[in-house]
This record gives structure tokens, C-alpha cells and sequence, in this order.
């Protein structure tokens, strides 16, 4: 039986309250992912520490207060952008991917997803590696934050190449930490090239780079033998 049943006839909110009450929200919310919005655009142009109450208000035509009311100081600001980054990375790369067979089809499907993220960040930039340069040296909760976000994404890749080598798609030697680090060694020169050198061919170059490491960690380098820890050197990296 619901609560209000419970509560004298006259104690009730009238029907009318109710429904204003669930505009209000709805309103509210709709506000919030405006500002949110206009917050992403503000932070992968100027940095999450280019973001601020006062900036926020004028590009969204609010008034300071307005601003404030939704998030309450400008850390929780910041919090709230990455967050909502995180989540936009998860549902255009994390979770398009996994719909994907496990194995190598999801691992290529992560890096595909990771590329074409990128690629239409190009102008704008990537706010995890923007915020990693901005945040590195700068411990607190939204550097916690953020780095958290990462951490995850980190452990996503992990999880797909364990699998992958469960399926049998990769060595069962394969170190998927290392193999991690090496495929997000390859965003980055991405970014960097198509972002800082405006490099026409950067994306062809990650994919080239990315088929090259699945080609290793699934046949060895030729001519190369495990070493008694499993681990192998490259001999045509």
C-alpha cells in the first residue's frame, strides 16, 4: 500500500500539486543537462579548468545563482562534466562494443569505437587526455575523479583482452595489462598527430599500429620465443 493511502484525506496533496511538482522536476532536469551540455562544449574547448559558475551563466543566458543552484561550487561543476564525459564515452565505445562476440571481435570493436570517438574530437579535444595534463599534478577530488573514470575505462580493455585470450584468440602468455598500455599508447599518438600535427593519416596509422599489436600478441613475433616468464621482445616493432 502506498505511503500516502496511509495519510488522512486532507493531508494528501491534491492531484494538481502532484502534477506540478513532476513538471517542476522535469523542468529541473531538463535545465541541468542544458547547462551540462554547454558545459562539455566549454570544458573540451578550455579545459576543465576553464570551467565556471560565471561562464556558464552567460553562455547558457542564466544568472549566477541559477548556475549554482544546480551544482553548488564549481568542483562539484567539474565533477559532474567528467562524469557526464564518462558516461557519453560508455554509450557511443563501451557499450556498442559488447554486443560484440567475445574475443577479438569486442577487442576491435572497443578500438574502432575509441578511434572514431577521437576522430570526431579532433577539434575539440578528448577531456580525459586534456584533464590528465590539466589534473596530473594536482591531487583533490576532481583529479580523483577523473583519473577514476580512466581507471575504468582501463579495466574494461583488460577484461576484453582476458577474454580473448580465454577464447583462444590470443597467447595464453599474453600480459593484458602491458597489452592495454601498448593500445592506449596508441590513442595518444593519435590524438597528439591528428590533433597537434593535423596529420591526415593518423587514424590509418592507429589502425595499421593496433593489428600490428593483435598480430603479435596472437602469433609472436616471428622467429621470437617466449622467454621463461612467457614475455617475448619484438623483433619487428
Amino acid at each position: 500500500m502506498p505511503v500516502s493511502d496511509l495519510l488522512p484525506q486532507d493531508a494528501k496533496p491534491a492531484p494538481e500539486v502532484v502534477r506540478e511538482r513532476g513538471r517542476g522536476a522535469h523542468k529541473g532536469q531538463q535545465t541541468r543537462a542544458t547547462i551540462l551540455e554547454a558545459a562539455l562544449n566549454l570544458a573540451s574547448q578550455m579545459g576543465i579548468e576553464g570551467l565556471s559558475i560565471g561562464a556558464l551563466a552567460e553562455v547558457t543566458g542564466m544568472s549566477k545563482s541559477g548556475v549554482f543552484a544546480h551544482f553548488g561550487s564549481r568542483e562539484e561543476l567539474q565533477i559532474s562534466v567528467i562524469r557526464e564525459y564518462h558516461e557519453r564515452f560508455e554509450e557511443e565505445v563501451f557499450r556498442p562494443a559488447i554486443r560484440q562476440p567475445r574475443g577479438l571481435p569486442r577487442l576491435h570493436a572497443l578500438f574502432d569505437n575509441w578511434v572514431a570517438k577521437v576522430a570526431t574530437e579532433i577539434d575539440s579535444g578528448c577531456i580525459y587526455i586534456s584533464g590528465a595534463v590539466e589534473f596530473d599534478d594536482r591531487p583533490g577530488p576532481v583529479r580523483d575523479a577523473l583519473a577514476g573514470m580512466v581507471v575504468t575505462w582501463h579495466g574494461s580493455l583488460v577484461r576484453a583482452i582476458k577474454m580473448a585470450v580465454e577464447m583462444g584468440h590470443l597467447r595464453a602468455d599474453t600480459d593484458p595489462m602491458q597489452m592495454q598500455f601498448e593500445i592506449h599508447g596508441l590513442i595518444l599518438s593519435l590524438h597528439h598527430d591528428a590533433r597537434f600535427l593535423r596529420s591526415p593519416d593518423a587514424i590509418e596509422r592507429a589502425r595499421t599500429a593496433f593489428e600490428r599489436v593483435i598480430q603479435f600478441y596472437a602469433l609472436g613475433a616471428p622467429g621470437t620465443p617466449a622467454g621463461a616468464n612467457g614475455a617475448t621482445t619484438p623483433s619487428n616493432y
